[in-house]
C-alpha cells in the first residue's frame, strides 16, 4: 500500500507552498531518513527501526509545525552539508553542534529559515550522537511497509544518504509554528539508564543484576544503530542450555556467551537466541541512543520514579 501525504492548505503552510526539495551535499559519517518506524510488524519477521533518539525526532517535527512522525534526516555524529532548491524552514535537534546556513550560524532547537539555494551545515557534536533535521512538510520519500525509515539491518526503506541525493519535501504540515526555541538539556558524561529485570534474569547468578547495577560499561567501538556492544564485568549464566530464538524489544540487554551485554537499539533483530538480563525503560532510550563509543552508562533499578 502506498501512502500519499495529505494535501497541505494555504493556511496549514503559512501561505507557502512546501513542495522542492534537498541534496545532499556531505552526509557526514552517516545519515539516514527515519520516522517513528514500522510498529506491529514483528510477527511478520520486520523490526520498528525509525529514529534511534525518538525524542529528539518528535521534537524537530514539532518545531516545523509536522506531525510528530514525519521522515526527517537522522545525523550521525555531525558532518552533513544540504541545498535546499526553495525556501524551507527547518530544524536541528539532538546532538548539540554548530549549525549554519550560507554564512550565517543557526540555533538549535529552533525553526530556522534556509532561502532558496543555501547550503546548510551541520557540524562535529560537542556530546551526544545523533542528530535530526527536520523540514516543514517532511521527508517525501516513497514508503515501505507504512513508513520511511531506513532499516540498516534489514536493509528496508530508503538507501543510507550519498553526495547527491535528493530528497524530496513534501506537503503534510500542521498549523504554522509559534514557537521560535525549546531549550534541551545537556546529555550527561555518564548517562544513567534504568532497567527492569528479566524476562531470563532467573537464566543467570544471583549476583547477575547486582553486578549490572554496580559498576559502568563502557561502549565499544562495534556499536551502532543495531545496539551498543558494552564493555564491564561478564554477567555468567547459571543454565547453559541453548536458547530457542525469542522476541526482542527496543532496550534489551542480551547477553552472549561471551558474558559482555548488548543494548538493543532501533534496529534491533526480531528475535534473538541468547538471554535478555534485563530491559532498560522507554523513556531512558534516548540517552542510550546519544552515548558515543567510549563513554561509560550505568544501570539502576526502575523504581518507577
Amino acid at each position: 500500500m502506498t501512502l500519499t501525504p495529505a494535501a497541505a492548505t494555504p493556511a496549514a503552510t503559512g501561505g507557502q507552498p512546501l513542495r522542492g526539495s534537498l541534496q545532499i551535499v556531505h552526509p557526514g559519517p552517516s545519515a539516514t531518513v527515519q520516522d517513528l518506524g514500522r510498529p506491529g510488524l514483528a510477527a511478520l519477521g520486520v523490526g520498528r527501526s525509525g529514529a534511534a533518539d525518538r525524542r529528539s525526532l518528535r521534537l524537530a517535527n514539532r518545531l516545523v509545525g509536522n506531525p510528530e512522525g514525519a521522515a526527517a534526516v537522522e545525523i550521525t555524529f555531525g558532518g552533513l552539508a544540504a541545498r535546499f532548491d526553495r525556501p524551507a524552514l527547518v530544524a536541528v535537534t539532538g546532538a548539540p553542534c554548530p549549525v549554519r546556513v550560507g554564512d550565517r550560524a543557526a540555533g538549535m532547537n529552533g525553526p530556522v529559515r534556509v532561502p532558496p539555494g543555501a547550503e546548510l551545515r551541520v557540524g562535529t557534536p560537542t556530546s551526544g550522537m545523533r542528530s535530526y533535521l527536520a523540514v516543514r512538510g517532511g521527508i517525501d520519500v516513497p514508503p515501505v511497509l507504512h513508513a520511511r525509515a531506513t532499516d540498516t539491518l534489514a536493509g528496508l526503506g530508503p538507501s543510507p544518504l550519498a553526495p547527491g541525493t535528493v530528497l524530496p519535501i513534501g506537503s503534510d504540515a500542521l498549523a504554522y509554528p509559534t514557537v521560535d526555541l525549546a531549550p534541551q538539556p545537556g546529555y550527561p558524561d555518564q548517562p544513567v539508564l534504568r532497567v527492569v529485570p528479566g524476562p531470563r534474569d532467573d537464566w543467570f547468578t544471583g549476583d547477575a543484576l547486582a553486578t549490572l547495577c554496580s559498576v559502568p560499561y563502557e561502549v565499544t567501538s562495534d556499536s551502532n544503530r543495531v545496539g551498543l556492544r558494552l564493555a564491564g564485568p561478564a554477567l555468567r549464566r547459571r543454565d547453559a542450555r541453548e536458547l530457542p530464538p525469542e522476541p526482542m524489544v527496543d532496550g534489551a540487554l542480551q547477553v552472549p556467551p561471551s558474558g559482555q551485554p548488548i543494548l538493543f537499539l532501533a534496529d534491533h533483530p526480531v528475535t534473538g537466541g541468547y538471554p535478555v538480563v534485563a530491559v532498560v525503560v522507554e523513556d531512558d532510550l534516548h540517552l542510550a541512543a546519544q552515548t558515543r563509543p567510549g563513554q561509560r552508562i550505568r544501570f539502576r533499578p526502575d523504581d518507577g520514579r
